[in-house]
């Protein structure tokens, strides 16, 4: 699979220091192991580290709720939107994890970084509601917002389900792999070079996904043809076939029909 950006060393990680030997990257005083850049690979996310991100803001959350303070709800509000217009480095419970938990206990799985990304928006709409009207004096309607970002944030901390995720995958598959909105029906022969046969399958993918990979090699041990398509390079193709997260795979047949959904 291609796993090389563009100006990158062979050999070498995205995002690793000049003459740093390869599947390191510096971060000021520490170097870690790490296969993707915190701040500069945002198409994905150490799985951990949402997770992280989420026990901060649920704990701020519920802070607010237990003392009836509603400014704790904008502080929670504000650090998602920071992260989410200025970037990681921007974010706090982001910071602490990349820079002081992931060098001891190492990178986790990466993933999509979308889900998550979705997630925050959604916390930091509520949160600032919260603020909002705990603001205007109608306390019962910010507690009940605040008990909501905290209960869901923990439960994601703790569990790994989190709803505002699972709220964009659904989205993502109600739309499909499409074009404008629809299910696709066919993919262009010519978009994959046009080396399709019975059968193929065609993978959405991203060069640093775990998953993606996992997918391939279970397909390919199957004995399934499988050609990929890599988001980071050709975003063209993910925007024409409206690919909502990866891995997103489909099995057409030799005109590039689709036959089935698989991932």
């Amino acid at each position: 699979m291609p796993g090389t950006a563009p100006g990158t060393a062979p050999g070498s990680v995205p995002g690793s220091a000049p003459g740093s030997a390869p599947g390191t990257v510096d971060f000021g005083s520490k170097v870690a192991t790490r296969t993707a850049h915190p701040y500069r690979d945002t198409d994905v996310i150490d799985s951990r580290a949402p997770r992280f991100n989420q026990a901060a803001i649920g704990l701020l959350a519920l802070g607010g709720v237990v003392t009836g303070w509603w400014p704790l709800f904008a502080v929670g509000s504000l650090q998602l939107l920071l992260g989410l217009t200025l970037g990681r480095r921007w974010c706090v419970a982001c910071v602490t994890y990349f820079e002081l938990v992931q060098p001891r206990f190492g990178e986790g799985e990466l993933e999509d970084s979308r889900p998550p990304r979705f997630a925050n928006m959604i916390g930091a709409v509520v949160l600032g509601a919260a603020a909002l009207t705990g603001a205007a004096g109608i306390s019962p309607a910010a507690t009940a917002l605040g008990l909501l970002v905290a209960v869901l944030a923990l439960l994601a901390a703790a569990t790994g389900f989190c709803a505002g995720c699972e709220m964009y995958k659904l989205g993502a598959r109600l739309r499909g792999v499409g074009v404008g909105g629809g299910h696709i029906g066919r993919i262009d022969p010519a978009d994959v070079d046009g080396q399709l046969d019975a059968d193929t399958v065609i993978e959405f993918t991203h060069p640093l996904c775990s998953d993606c990979h996992r997918l391939e090699r279970r397909l390919r041990d199957a004995g399934r043809r499988v050609i990929t398509v890599d988001v980071r390079s050709r975003p063209d193709l993910a925007r024409k076939y409206g690919v909502g997260m990866v891995p997103t795979a489909v099995s057409v047949d030799a005109t590039g029909a689709v036959l089935a959904r698989l991932a």
